[in-house]
This record gives structure tokens, sequence and C-alpha cells, in this order.
């Protein structure tokens, strides 16, 4: 049967592909509403609308708005215009819209009812597309531009320019609409409305049908058209214009603006969004749900404020009616209108399905695709289908999809001339003439895309096609995948291989595969050589002219040299694919590992086992079998196979070079783009270059330690892991030696304990013990100091490959066995020290650690330093090995240290006798330990030094004895002693007082030499009791006599104060201070202290007189001033002298009647001295 018969409808019959809002002609809209497809989806929306829309007739709301929303291609525009046809409910041939639509719901009429019941009042819908009516600059208030223009339109005024929409609203509000078209066309000769588009040219007549008409001043009307007086409009002018529109009709009527393409036209700009806001919000809060606003996008509306969902809150909430169009609606509308089958050939093909069931599921089984770009289901679908499958209704949305973002030439896809229902159609028409076994191929949608793609990608197709047809270099096939590139070339669903490009080109159902893979590959190459498309590993992609001069500048005019690409798929095996520096060997040893990738190393060399890859880069020659098994000899060799690893990632390299000589951010846009492909490319590149290197090694040919080995089949890591295996057990010959391994630091510090000393006397590691120790020996009788690092570097590498662990377990059982000796920091290191298992193996002292051949010390030595011991410590057990014997001495002198230290510390501070003794014992334990890390030289010391130690101890046995029995009595009498040193010259009065002090200070006296006589401080006692009773005496005498003193001034002040009331409160202060006085003088220790007190007291006494005297003074004055006498203001003032007491009675010993009248007579003369100058002398 031939295609075109099996058609239920003629395949060539005109259809409208693109519906457009604008379009109104009759026989168009027969076709669009007879042939409309009310799919399951499109019902529930038409029913989802109609509920909503019908509660405006209920109640006063203002969630007004709605949102349809769909991908390009999915009949949003479409269903819009059938709304507006049924709410208009127009009559189209004498059939209204609704009894049309009432037969698509035949099905289902209780859900046409709520339809019926809301379109029998009046309805208007002012339909449009607003990118189409948009005019002028796109600014934040080009929506209610729009929406004026289409509302003053519908009134039937001009509203492609609001001044003369306003003019005409004036007049029409005037009612002399007619009287004004008729005059203008009286005067201009044709009507006002074939004219007012071009007004501008008719300013006399307009003018004069103004001053007429309106019977405006000249100059008014000359302003107005002249521009000088502007009209602006606002949201809320205009939604008030709307509102008294639709409140001037029936209460059921309604007004809808029924918007195309709004989401494209507002996109992300913030201002058309708000503007939008506003409007819909205003209308609905004003208009109370008689007007409506329905829009569409291809993006719902969430999705269009998605990013400023806060700032557009309230627009969700207006458009609470959304409606969201599947692609399952245009499968549908396609297969009806135009896919649809005769009765026979809806049975013809399902049986031709049946036939080639398994053919046909084969013939559709794409490769690294989305699951549902897929085959026929069954019979049912393909005739449905036929004679396209399942896979091209999905790819073509996502082609319509991509073209609008990558490759429209301007224009929005929607005003163009081409749609799904279109492509399908003419694809069907190119194959009309052929039989039920053909099908298809992809590549015939291109030419519904054509017309409307950027001319950049037109002109590359329309090259090929013309060298195709020239024979130049191309053949006609080739164009068909070019156009098959690039239908698919920004769709992500399906990867344009070689074998998904087989299955697009796929025309027949019995199509040989591998003969089209031939055909299909063979023109990729033709193309990829005349640079019509790139690769990127085994992905195919068209160029743009512009494309194809970047990708000839990369990959022919940028080179990358050889040793860079090895160093690259260097870092990539050694870096991704065999990653581990270290093999690990049965389980417990892990053994360094040098990559070396042909001739250049990857990393820092560590020395150990060598893993060399050879690469394609490799001579041919360098490769015989000969040659690699001598070179193999102690390393390992990898042959990759030659996989296209080289090529992928010298493509790779030449993008990444070709991007670092080039200044991209400083490139157009486009160029920018195209090279951040490139980019996404080399990307793949590395990714294809990698999978590549894990086959070659996978394929690859080992040589291994002199043999050409043949290994078990595996992957890439497992297959080198074989082959390090081979080598470790050939080089580590030395490796078994170690039999049982250590598991942490605990089993160094165990084996140093002895606590794990069969584990060599068993025999299990004892062969590596006798290999170090040999190697030992021959260091010491070479004069070579050996550090611990020295043997980890030795038995780490080969032949040993021990573990660092096991090393230092080796090296502490020699150590335990005191065949060898460690030095840290030139002290000798004890077995029994806490830090020695971390000298044995921790990196950061290794280094610093020592070890040598021990040198044993005489046992004539160990026995006389053993006698000592034993005498000076008063103890038989002393240990008699030499480890022993040195753990012993150093514990027993580090206690002799410490007790030494502990009694020098009570001297600080003080002056205590025989100090220099108890230091002499500190220095000389301290000088014993301090060869305690050398075994040879402390067991020397203590021999030279022991009759020193014993003398020690005896002198300090003293001096233990004194602190313990003695300090209290001496340091008793060094206070008292230090105590009466302002007593001196008392004590000295009294000859038994001054020698008892005399013999304290003997006995406490500490000599420089040495030599204290602790036998003489028991006679402290008796002297220090003698003097205390000596010194009381002196201090009560001295008391008395200042009590006695303290008594007659008090009297004195009493006997003053007597007679002068005032004076009471100076005396009771004084009495109390004296009180006072007295219980201070009781406490005095010190006769200076007493003697100094007397001073003090009648310097007291003469004060408190003075006071009282001046009390009296000051009433005398006041007695003379009340009795004022002519002389009173006459009388001189006073002048009086003040002398010190000292001064006047200098210190002088009287003895005798005589020295008295001297003294007296020579203190009368310098009084009478004195007043010569003066009127009196006050002594203080």
């Amino acid at each position: 049967m031939i295609i075109k018969n099996m058609f239920a409808e003629d395949i060539n019959r005109k259809i409208n592909g693109v519906v457009k809002v604008e379009q109104d002609e009759r026989a168009i809209l027969v076709q669009e509403l007879d042939e409309y497809v009310i799919t399951k989806e499109l019902k529930k929306h038409f029913i989802a609308f109609f509920n909503n829309y019908g509660e405006s007739f209920e109640e006063n709301i203002s969630d007004i708005g709605v949102w349809i929303s769909g991908f390009f291609g999915s009949g949003k525009s479409h269903f819009l215009k059938m709304l507006s046809y049924l709410l208009e409910n127009k009559k189209v041939q004498g059939v209204k819209t609704v009894e049309r639509f009432r037969r698509k719901f035949e099905d289902d009429p209780a859900a046409f009812m709520s339809i019926d019941k809301v379109t029998r009042g009046e309805t208007h819908t002012i339909l449009f597309n607003i990118d189409v009516q948009s005019c002028g600059k796109k600014d934040e208030t080009a929506v209610l531009r729009v929406f004026a223009k289409m509302f003053y339109n519908h009134l039937g005024f001009y509203g492609e320019d609001l001044k003369v929409a306003k003019l005409e609203q004036f007049i029409e509000k005037q009612g002399k609409t007619a009287e004004f078209h008729r005059v203008f066309e009286e005067k201009n000769g044709a009507s006002w409305l074939s004219s007012r588009d071009s007004f501008a040219f008719f300013e006399d007549d307009v003018v004069s049908t103004l001053t007429e008409v309106l019977g405006m001043s000249e100059s008014a009307a000359e302003n107005w058209f002249n521009g000088t007086e502007t009209v602006d409009i606002s949201i809320a002018r205009l939604v008030s214009e709307i509102k008294e529109y639709s409140d001037a009709n029936p209460q059921d009527f309604r007004l809808l603006f029924m918007i195309d393409e709004v989401g494209q036209y507002v996109g992300d700009d913030r201002s058309l969004l708000l503007n939008l806001q506003s409007l819909v919000e205003t209308i609905g809060a004003e208009c109370k749900g008689k007007v409506w606003v329905v829009c569409t996008g291809q993006e719902a509306i969430d999705e269009v404020i998605k990013t400023r969902e806060n700032e557009f809150s309230r627009i969700q909430a207006r458009f609470k009616t959304r409606l969201s169009l599947s692609s399952a609606s245009a499968d549908e509308v396609i297969q009806k209108r135009i896919l649809k089958k005769t009765p026979d050939a809806q049975e013809e093909l399902e049986s031709l399905y049946t036939q080639n069931d398994s053919v046909l599921k084969n013939l559709f089984s794409f490769t690294e695709s989305v699951k549902d770009i897929r085959g026929y289901n069954g019979a049912a679908e393909f005739a449905r289908d036929f004679p396209f499958a399942p896979y091209q209704f999905i790819l073509m949305q996502k082609v319509f999809a991509e073209i609008r973002k990558h490759g429209n030439s301007g224009k929005h896809l929607s005003g163009g001339e081409r749609s799904m229902l279109s492509g399908f159609q003419e694809a069907a028409q190119k194959i009309e003439d052929k039989n039920e076994y053909a099908l298809a191929p992809f590549h015939l949608f291109y030419d519904t895309v054509h017309t409307f793609l950027d001319s950049s990608i037109r002109r590359v197709i329309e090259r090929a096609e013309r060298a195709a047809e020239a024979g130049h270099g191309l053949e006609v096939q080739d164009v068909a995948v070019l156009k098959l590139l690039y239908l698919v070339r920004y769709v992500d669903d399906v990867k344009a291989t070689l074998d998904n490009l087989v299955i697009l080109m796929a025309d027949k159902i019995s199509l040989d595969k591998i003969a089209m893979r031939e055909r299909v590959g063979a023109s990729l190459e033709r193309l990829f050589t005349q640079n019509y498309i790139g690769r990127a590993g085994d992905v195919y992609n068209f160029l743009t002219d512009e494309e194809q001069d970047i990708q000839r500048d990369i990959y022919r005019n940028t080179t990358v040299d050889t040793s860079s690409i090895v160093s690259k798929i260097g870092s990539i095996i050694f870096g991704d694919i065999y990653t581990a520096r270290k093999y690990r060997y049965d389980g417990r040893y892990d053994f360094p590992l040098d990559g070396i990738v042909d001739t250049t190393a990857v990393g820092t060399a560590t020395g150990g086992m060598k893993l060399k890859i050879l690469t394609v880069a490799t001579d041919a020659v360098e490769k015989s079998d000969l040659r690699l098994t001598t070179e193999s000899v102690g390393q390992a060799l990898v042959v990759l196979a030659d996989t296209p690893y080289y090529q992928s990632l010298e493509n790779a390299m030449k993008v990444q070079k070709y991007v670092k000589q080039k200044n991209v951010t400083q490139l157009p846009q486009s160029v920018q783009t195209i090279i951040r492909s490139h980019q996404e490319e080399a990307r793949k590149y590395e990714s294809e270059a990698k999978r590549e290197l894990i086959k070659a090694i996978e394929t690859a040919e080992f040589y291994v330690d002199g043999e050409h080995l043949t290994l078990k089949t595996g992957d890439a890591k497992g297959r080198i892991d074989q082959a390090l295996e081979y080598l470790v057990a050939h080089v580590y010959s030395d490796l078994p030696l170690i039999r049982k391994n250590a598991d942490s630091e605990a089993d160094i510090s165990s084996i140093l304990r002895g606590a794990e000393q069969t584990l060599f006397d068993t025999g299990a590691n004892s062969e590596a013990a006798v290999k170090v120790e040999e190697y030992l020996e021959i260091q010491h009788a070479k004069k070579l100091r050996t550090s611990m690092q020295d043997i980890q570097s030795r038995y780490k590498g080969i032949p040993y490959g021990w573990k660092e662990l096991d090393i230092a377990c080796v090296v502490a059982q020699l150590i335990h066995e005191q065949k060898v000796t460690v030095k840290y920091g030139g002290s000798t290191i004890q077995p029994n020290d806490p830090k020695l298992p971390q000298m044995l193996h921790k990196k950061s002292e290794i280094g610093s650690t020592i070890v040598s051949k021990r040198q044993t010390v005489s046992l004539a030595k160990i026995r006389e330093v053993r006698e000592f011991l034993r005498d000076y410590f008063e103890e038989m057990d002393v240990p008699e090995d030499e480890d022993g014997l040195i753990r012993h001495i150093t514990v027993r002198f580090e206690g002799e240290k410490e007790r030494y230290e502990n009694l020098l510390a009570r001297y600080t501070g003080r002056k205590y006798p025989d100090k220099p003794v108890v230091s002499s014992a500190v220095d000389a334990m301290k000088e014993v330990l301090s060869y305690s890390k050398d075994n040879t030289a402390l067991i020397d010391c203590v021999i030279k030094k022991k009759d020193e130690i014993y003398d020690l101890k005896e002198k300090v046995q003293n001096v233990e004895s004194f602190f313990s029995n003695q300090k209290a009595l001496f340091d008793e009498a060094v206070k008292y002693e230090e105590a009466l040193q302002h007593d001196l010259e008392y004590i000295a009065k009294d000859e038994e007082a001054e020698k008892a002090l005399n013999t304290i200070r003997l006995i406490t006296l500490i000599p420089d030499g040495g030599g204290f006589n602790y036998g003489r401080l028991p006679e402290l006692n008796d002297l220090l009791a003698k003097v205390h009773a000596k010194h009381d005496a002196m201090l009560e005498e001295k008391r008395q006599e200042l009590l006695k003193i303290a008594d007659e001034c008090l009297e004195e002040i009493r006997i003053k104060a007597k007679d002068e009331v005032k004076a009471r409160g100076i005396l009771q202060q004084e009495e109390d201070y004296f009180a006072h006085k007295k219980e201070h003088i009781a406490g005095i220790r010190v006769l200076t202290l007493m003697n100094g007190q007397i001073q003090n007291i009648w310097l007291r006494k003469d004060e408190a007189i003075s006071r009282i005297e001046n009390l009296c003074k000051e009433d005398a004055k006041r007695e003379e001033e009340q009795e004022p006498s002519v002389m009173a203001s006459k009388k001189p003032k006073k002048i009086i002298k003040s002398v010190y007491r000292q001064s006047m009675f200098p210190k002088r010993t009287v003895e005798t009647d005589a020295d008295i009248d001297e003294y007296v007579e020579h203190i009368r003369r310098r009084m009478k001295t004195m007043l010569k100058d003066c009127d009196g002398i006050r002594l203080d």
C-alpha cells in the first residue's frame, strides 16, 4: 500500500501549521474549529478554566489571571485561540462556536455544561500577540502601552497613537463622532478612518475640523496637533476606563484580554514583570471579575519569577488559574490530524508490525540515550505513528526548543511558518509515494526549520549541497547526515555517535544496519575531512563557518610536542588509573614504586621498583621481543596496545594550548562561545583518552625481570598488580628472612623489655638479625658511622624489602641481646628508655639515632663497681649484667642526687653551716650521672670517684643531723641576736649580758672555709636564757620610767585645764591619748624605741598646754573688743620668736652643783640675748 493512501485525511491538504492568534480568515477559522483535537489533557484544561471562570458569575473575585504554559509547538497558542472563539461564541458559516465544540464533548456532556452556561451572555475578547503588537521602546510601561493600544482598538479608536485615540474618545463622549467624520471627509476628500494613521500630513484639515466640530480656537487646535499637549496613560487611568466600559454593559458581560507569548516578552525583565503584576492586580481589584487576563508562555508563572519570588508573590496569586500543556497533547494532535489511518491501513500496518516485531525492536536500539528515546511498544503504536517512530515526536520537541535558543535567526518561531504539525506533514509528504516498508528518517525534518535558521547555519548546509551536486569531495547522503547532525546538535538526550546516527538515518524497516553503518561512517569521514563537522571521542557535531575556522586553527595549525603528550599520559596512568605509589605484596608489605613513561619519570623518584610504560611514541625498534626481555631485568615493562589514546590526548592538549595562546576574554562573544565548546570537547577527549589507556593496558604486553609474561585477564590495575607481584618475588630475594611481622610500636617495646625474647630464640627472624649484625660489624671495621636511617634504607631496599617496623624489631632484639649500642645526641640510650622505640623507627628520629657494634665493659670493672655499690648503699642485690648494672647505678645515684638537692634547697634564703659540702655532693652525683649514656665511661667514673663519694657521704651526715635536731635552736639564737642590734649600747652596760651575747655570736658564726663546730650548739640554751633575763630587766626599768613621765605630763595638763571650762574637750583627748600610750609602752621590747617615746610624750604635753593657753587668750581678746579704748588701736603687735628646745638646751652631762650653775647661766645668757630682737620667745 502506498503511504499517501493510508491516511484518513488527504496528507496534501492545506493545514494551518502554525496557529496565529491574529489570523481571522473564515476558511482558516472553519478548518481550525472543525479539526481542533481535544485530547484528554486539553479537556481537563478546558474544564479547569471554565470552572474558575464561572465563579465570577456567582461572586465578585479578584483572581482573574490565567497562565497557559507549554513548550514551543505544544499548542498553547491554538488553545488560547479556541478559548476566545468559545467565549465570544461567534457564528462561523452560520454555526455558533459552542455548537461546534458540543460535538467534541459528546462523550462527556456533563463536562460541557459549565462551558454552555458561561457563554450565554455577551463576551468580548481582545486576542493578540504581545510581541507583534508592541511598538516603541520596551521600557517599564511597555506592557501597559500594549494593553492600552489593544483596548482603544477594540473600542474603535486608533490605539496606535494614544494622542489620536484620546481625541476620538473625547469626540465620542461629545456625541460628535459622525459629524467629525463627515466634516473631515468633506475637507479632505478621504474618510477619517482611512486617513488617521497618517493624520500628521493633514494639519489644515484636522485643525479646521476640530475648530468647526468642537468649537476649539484655531490656536488650541494647532497646539494639540503640534503636540504641545501630551497624553499620558497610567495603570489606574486605563483600568478606570476599562471598568467604565465593562460597567456600561449588562451584569453578565465579560471582557477578556487574551495575550499570546507574554512569557517570552517579559522574560526576566524586572520592570516588565512589575508592570504586568500591577496591571493584572489593579484589573482584578477594580473590575471584580468582569475583566480577565489570559496569558501564554513557554514557562510556568512560577519559573518566570522563580529568582524573585518575594518581589512578585502577588502576581502568582492573581494568576490563580494555571494550565500546563505537555508533549502528550502535541503528539495526540499530530496523530489525529495528520497520521490518522484508514481502517484498512490500520489493519495492514498492525499485521506488518507483527511480522517484523524483532526487526523493529533491534532497529531502534539507541546507545547512551534517555529512556523515552525509543522505538515502538506494539502494533497499535506502530500503526498510529507510521511512517514515524515514537522517538521522533519527543526529539522534534527538543529540537524546536533548542533551535529557539541557539539557531533562531531573530524572529520568534511562533511567528514563523513552521511547527511540529507542519513538520510531520511535510516529512510524510516527502515519502508519500513509498510503500509500507518505508520509514521517515529524522533528517527530513530539517526543511521544516530551515527558513528560520541563522544564515551562518544555512550557509554551511547550502555549501555542502553545492559541493555534493558538483562532486567536490561530498556525496548526496553526506548532506543528509550533515542536516541530521545539525538537528541533534544541541539535544543531549541522544548522543551523535555513529551507531545512533545510523538509527536516525533509518529509512526502511528492512534496513541493513551494517551497510548503513558503513555508508554513514564514510559520510562522517568525508564531512570531517572537509571540516564540516567536529568530533569529540565518538561523538560528532555540526560546525558553522566560524566554528570551522577555529577548528582548523586548533587541530591543523596548533602543534603539541611529543614529550608533553607522553608526560600527560604518565599523569593519567599514575594519577587516575594506577594511583598507588607503593605496591602491597602478600597483604603485608608496601614497596615504593617509580613510574616511568617512555623515558619520562613520573613524580619524585623513590629508588624503589620501576614500572615502565611504553607508548606508541616509542620507536618500534625498541619494542623488539629480545630488547624488551633484556631491558626488563630488575623492572616491569608494559607495552601499551595501539588504541586511540594518543590521538585523543593530542586533540585535548591542542585545544588547551590554543586557549592559552588567545586572550579569550577580548574575543567576540560568539568566538568565546565556540572556544568554550571546544574546551568541553577537550574534556571529553581527555575522558576518552583515559578509557582508551585503560583498554591499552588491559591488552598490553608485559615484560618483567627478563621474562615475557602471560598474565591472567583482568582490568588495568589488576594486570599491573600481577606484573608487580612477579617482580617483587624475583627482586626482593631476602624478604622471606622475616618470618614474623610486627604489628605496632608496642612490639618494639616488648622486645626491648624481653617480653618477646622467644621471637628470635625460636629462629623466627634470627637469620634477619644475623644479616644486620654482620652489616654493623663491617661498618665498625671500616670505622663508618651508621644511623638507624642507614639501616632502614638498606633493609627496605632491594634485595630485602623489609617493613620499617620489622627492621626496628630486629635491631631491638640485638639491643636486648646486648650485641649493639644505640646513641642519640652523643648519649648512650639504655634499653629501658621509653623513647628508644621511636628512635628506631620514627622518621624524624632515625637520622639522629646511631647504632654500632657493642664494646663491652671488662668483668673486673663490673666486679669492682658491684662491691662499691654493696658497701655504699648497704645492699646485696646488685645486677651482674652490664645493662642491668648501668640501670642500677643510674637509678641509685639519681636518688642520691635528689636527696642532696633537697638538702641544698633548705639553704635557700638562709645561712646554715656546710653548704659547700652539700653543693659538692650534688656536683659529684651529677658528674657520675653525666656518663649514664656511655656504659664504659660511667663505670670508669664510679671507680675513679668512689673515695670522694664515701667522704661526702660522711660529711653530709652531720648536715642532715643538724637540720633534723639543731636547726630550730640555731634559728632562734640568730634571730634573737639580730633583734638586739638596736639595744647593744644598753647590753654593753651589763658585762655578764655582753659576754653571753658575744658567745652566742661565736657559736652561730659560719666560717668561710668550713669546719663548723656542731658540738657547741647545745650551749646556746643557757646563753640565751641569761641574755633574755638581763634584757628583760632593763626593759622593765625603762618602762616604769616612761610611765611615770606620762603620769606627770598628764597631771600638768589637768592642772592647766582645771579652771577652763572650754578646755575640758582638750583634757579628754589627752587622757585618751596617754591611756593608749601606756598600753603601747607595755608592749615595746626594744630599749632604744622605748627611750624615744620620752620626747614624744613631752611634745604632746606642751602642745596640749599651748592649746589651752590659746583658748584663754581668745577670751581676753573678746573682752578687750567689748571695752574699746582710744589707745587700743594704737597698741603695737608683739614679735614672738620660735626656738627649738634642743637648740636652747644642748646635750650635756651634769655631775656637780657648779655644773648646774654653769649650765643654767649659759641658758640665761642665751635667752636674754634673744629677747633683745623680739618681744618674747616660744620654746618648740
